[in-house]
């Protein structure tokens, strides 16, 4: 196998595990476990794994990192912020349309770059600026301008986790560099999820060890979710580059709404659809300029 096919099926694998761990927090959220517990939980287990994965390959790096200053804002900002929020707008509303929502990330981005940088966006880039918010338009209101289909608080947990999804891939940049992507996220999970624990009832909430937990919980923290997924896309982007590994990786959502409906028989509309493929096309745009620049 070339590393080109190798890296494209472990990025389109890890997208698709990322799908699925948004509807197995869905599961979890659904059966009495709260998004703070939820939240708190992946990252002491998942970041305890991703830390020690770290650890083995680069202990030298691990005490030095533990005294830069800038790990602990991204911990709590970049890394909790974003947990909690996503898992509160798939509670609020459902993974798919989280996944979704969360997507209008890119654009925010762009929107931010172009104001930091004092640059005009081009026409391809205001496209997909008028898409994502068409498209998240549609969703939330079915295209009826005076009723909205979902809640303000949906609405609000949605975008918010675009927002703070938008903080953690800005916030850890000069950290990762620096340091490298899994030591910079494992012990920030780490440390995240350890100044939480006092604050989330994490610790006086008894978790059900009955299969179907066992499943959801493998699939949002130990597994699937966080671990692989995050090992597959790490490999792959190394095997073909950041940007188709990302562009690659947007299956999630749709992975996100396939699972949504075959598991939590979750309803979604054509215009829903067409706003979900409204938010993907800009997204897509977007990392197609990029590709064009990395060539």
């Amino acid at each position: 196998m070339s590393n080109s096919l190798k890296g494209t099926l472990l990025t389109v694998v890890a997208g698709i595990a990322w799908g699925l761990s948004g509807t197995s927090g869905q599961y979890l959220m659904a059966h009495g476990i709260s998004a703070l517990v939820l939240t708190n939980l992946r990252l002491l287990i998942a970041g305890g794994i991703l830390m020690l994965l770290a650890y083995a390959t680069a202990k030298d790096k691990m005490l030095a990192f533990l005294t830069d200053k800038k790990s602990l804002l991204f911990a709590l900002i970049g890394l909790f912020l974003n947990q909690f929020a996503y898992l509160t707008a798939i509670q609020e509303t459902n993974a798919g349309t989280a996944t979704v929502l969360q997507y209008v990330c890119p654009v925010g981005i762009l929107i931010y770059s172009c104001i930091k940088d004092k640059v005009a966006p081009t026409l391809g880039e205001i496209v997909s600026i008028i898409l994502a918010i068409g498209g998240t338009f549609l969703i939330a209101t079915h295209g009826q301008v005076d009723q909205l289909s979902m809640t303000p608080a949906d609405l609000f947990w949605g975008l918010f986790s675009a927002l703070t999804y938008a903080l953690y891939i800005i916030l850890p940049i000069a950290l990762i560099k620096k340091w490298g992507s899994s030591l910079v996220i494992g012990v920030g999970m780490v440390i995240a999820g350890l100044v939480a624990l006092p604050f989330t009832g994490v610790l006086q909430t008894t978790i059900p060890t009955s299969l179907d937990f066992l499943l959801a919980f493998a699939g949002i923290i130990l597994i699937i979710g966080t671990v692989f997924a995050y090992t597959a896309f790490l490999k792959g982007a190394s095997l073909i580059g950041p940007v188709k590994s990302s562009l690659l990786a947007s299956i999630e959502p749709i992975s996100a709404v396939f699972f949504a409906f075959l598991i939590m028989n979750e309803q979604f509309y054509p215009i829903d659809f067409l706003g979900m493929a409204m938010i993907l096309f800009a997204v897509t745009l977007i990392s197609l300029k990029d590709l064009v620049l990395e060539k």
